[in-house]
């Protein structure tokens, strides 16, 4: 590698570098300072989310191109899906500063995990090699699972902390295999490499290799809670603190589709070959009707949900079906766009359903929010926003995702049209479910013993920026459309020398 080309390199992972560095230093300042100083940990872990922002936003001006022997890419996938990733670590990281007060936790270990597990979905989202995919997976995974038992003195913490180690690590038995079969058969782990040996008809093992995309379905189903895969996700989301479960249900997700839409629409894509068109036909079949049950198992079920993180927790399965419809357009920007809007609002309603729930997640139950809506209103109605913008009700980001979504596959796609037919019946099915805690809140008596919750500086500028993007990206959100309208440009590698 020549020296001038150094410099260049490693700037290509300046964002992963710069929220590794902001743990380490967190984890040290947590070690050598006083109780009272550690009120830092937070300040520290926002400018460090916030450099590692800018430095993505920079990565645009550098243009497409793969470093490192072709193990990380830039191009406008990994832009896009980076700066979702980095917003919903700034929101979570604002929001968990009175989490950790209310609940009498230590706080620098939160914040490392915060960054590490960001480190680990920045350096997924840029993977050029299914090796950098198993790399960053695991580590987004392994913090993913702490930080779900964070709340160590509760036992419906640790339960869901070691259901997601369980049953995240036996997904990823399933998903590594794959990937070595995978290898097998293509004689490569470099994406674009699989592309050309599919697309020359060079593959040595064509069995292995649908074989090893089948089991990646699987691994990635899993990680993004997709039916029949998603049997995890409610007794996680429920038993992990809600904040945890905000940000796990956000960040993993859209670094996981990132990482998604580059092996299967990139590496597995539709080539003139025999195999080509065999195992692009194959995994388009397979992924239309894990799409089909995702959004129907997630909605139907989440209607008979009496606790509301449960029903958040199956309404995301129903949105990940969303986000697969736009996935199987074979282009990234309806994806990248849904999941912007989606981590926005979701997080957003986390925030919310954790003030009200209280320490230890005390009142968790829809009925615990029984005429509320006028006692605390401005909690209240910002729920109510966030509830019907998931349900897709204009003018909202809800709506104008799953409409960006919805429009693009039928344009694109005519053969899954009926994906499509069914994806708006779910929608609309979807929207008792969500309507339910707001006649809740407004249209029932209060009950007794209902205290109101205090709100906290960074807590108020995490639900006023979340507000905000409902709106924005609900009325305005043509300019990233168009921005995000740039297809990927071909990635060429840098000669090292």
């Amino acid at each position: 590698m020549q020296l001038e080309n150094l410099g260049l390199y490693y700037w290509a992972i300046a964002p992963e570098i710069i929220v590794s560095v902001v743990g380490v230093i967190i984890m040290m300042v947590d070690a050598f300072s006083s109780r009272g100083a550690r009120k830092l940990n937070a300040v520290i872990a926002l400018a460090g989310l916030i450099a590692a922002l800018v430095s993505v936003v920079m990565l645009d001006g550098l243009g497409s191109g793969s470093y490192f022997s072709g193990m990380v890419v830039i191009d406008p996938i990994r832009i896009f899906f980076s700066v979702t990733i980095l917003l919903a670590a700034i929101v979570a990281a604002l929001l968990a500063s009175q989490f950790l007060k209310d609940e009498g936790l230590p706080p620098g270990e939160f914040f490392s995990l915060l960054m590490f597990a960001t480190a680990g979905m920045l350096l997924l989202a840029g993977a050029g090699d299914l090796v950098t995919v198993f790399l960053g997976l695991e580590i987004a995974s392994i913090t993913s699972y702490v930080m779900a038992g964070y709340r160590r003195y509760d036992l419906r913490s640790n339960e869901s902390s070691l259901k997601y180690f369980l049953l995240g690590s036996f997904s990823t038995a399933f998903l590594l295999y794959g990937m070595a079969l995978t290898y097998g058969a293509a004689g490569s782990t470099n994406i674009q490499k699989i592309t050309a040996a599919i697309a020359s008809g060079q593959v040595n093992y064509p069995a292995l290799l649908l074989i090893g995309a089948a089991l990646m379905i699987v691994g990635f189903g899993f990680k993004i809670a997709s039916a029949p895969f998603h049997l995890w996700t409610p007794d996680v989301y429920e038993g992990a603190p809600t904040i945890v479960t905000g940000f796990m249900g956000t960040g993993p997700k859209v670094a996981v589709f990132a990482a998604f839409i580059r092996v299967f629409v990139i590496g597995f894509g539709p080539q003139d070959s025999e195999i080509g068109i065999q195992l692009h036909t194959t995994w388009v079949t397979v992924l239309a009707v894990i799409a089909a049950l995702t959004m129907t198992i997630g909605n139907v079920i989440a209607i008979s949900q009496k606790n509301i993180k449960r029903m958040l927790a199956y309404s995301s399965i129903a949105h990940a079906g969303y986000a697969l419809v736009g996935f199987l357009t074979g282009d990234f920007a309806p994806v990248a766009f849904y999941m912007l809007a989606y981590s926005i609002m979701s997080l957003g309603a986390f925030a919310v359903i954790q003030l009200l729930a209280r320490a230890g997640d005390q009142r968790t139950e829809i009925a615990d929010y029984a005429g509320i809506g006028f006692e605390a209103p401005a909690l209240s109605f910002s729920l109510a926003i966030f509830l019907l913008s998931l349900a897709g009700i204009p003018p909202t980001a809800g709506f104008m995702s799953k409409f960006y979504v919805f429009k693009t596959a039928w344009d694109m796609t005519p053969e899954l049209r009926w994906l499509v037919l069914v994806a708006v019946i779910n929608s609309i099915i979807s929207v008792y479910y969500y309507l339910y805690p707001i006649v809740v809140m407004f249209f029932r008596p209060l009950v007794p013993g209902f205290i109101k919750p205090r709100i906290a500086g960074m807590t108020m500028i995490a639900l006023i920026l979340t507000l905000l993007g409902t709106f924005y990206l609900g009325i305005m959100p043509n300019r990233l459309m168009n921005a995000m309208s740039r297809p990927p440009a071909v990635v060429t590698q840098i000669t090292v020398k």
